[in-house]
Formats: C-alpha cells, structure tokens, sequence
C-alpha cells in the first residue's frame, strides 16, 4: 500500500473561513467596468447581472476568484466590460456567439437537405 505523500486532504484545501462574515471593502470602478447586481447564477462560473445602466448582462466569473469568492443572487459586483461594450463599437441589438449568420437557427424544411451522400465510386475517384 502506498504511503500519503501530500501535504493534507480536502479539509487542508478548503482553508479556514476566518474572515467569513466580514463584508468586503467597495472596489472602485475604473473605465471599462461597470457595477451591477447579481439577478441569477447560472452555473459553471456564470451569472445573469443587471448592470447600473439599466443593461442586463451575461457575466463570466474569473478564475482566480471561482471557488474562492462565493457570489450569490443579490450581490453587487464589478464587471469587467469589453472592449466593444465599453466604447459602443457594436450596438447592443448585435447578437454574438449565436449561430452563424446565414440561418443556423432556422427551421428545416426537409429531412436530408444538410448531407450530401458519395458513391462508393465517388470516393474512390478521391
């Protein structure tokens, strides 16, 4: 049986929450960021944000901060704006990362019109 060579088990990674129900110091803000309120968590290092603008958002939870800082429904938070949202280059009817322009989220109007099927000749050729 092999011996323990590590420094410690789950208790030694979760850490001692001394500081636990000590409220955090304001960050302030700085261009490109924006504050806003935490509507829902969404998962895998998500959350739907109402931002002070009156814009509600989808924002991504950093690294260094999942599982360390413990962000729930109501919270205040500092989001980190990119760069097209914070100088207005798109307008915010744009949608991004939601199919390819060209009709991906359109119906199909019948079954087999994305293939295209070879002949055993056909492939032979290539």
């Amino acid at each position: 049986m092999p011996k323990n060579k590590g420094k410690g088990g789950k208790n030694r990674k979760r850490g001692k929450n001394e500081a636990d129900d000590e409220k955090r110091e304001l960050v302030f803000k700085e261009d490109g960021q924006e504050y806003a309120q935490v509507l829902r968590m969404l998962g895998n290092g998500r959350c739907e944000a109402m931002c002070i603008d009156g814009v509600k958002r989808l924002c991504h939870i950093r690294g260094k901060m999942h599982k360390k800082v413990w962000i729930a429904a109501g919270d205040i938070i500092l989001v980190g704006l990119r760069d097209y949202q914070a100088y207005g280059e798109l307008p915010e009817s744009t949608r991004l990362n939601e199919g390819i322009a060209g009709g991906l989220d359109e119906e199909d109007d019948g079954p087999g019109d994305d293939y295209i099927e070879f002949e055993d000749e056909d492939i032979d050729k290539l």
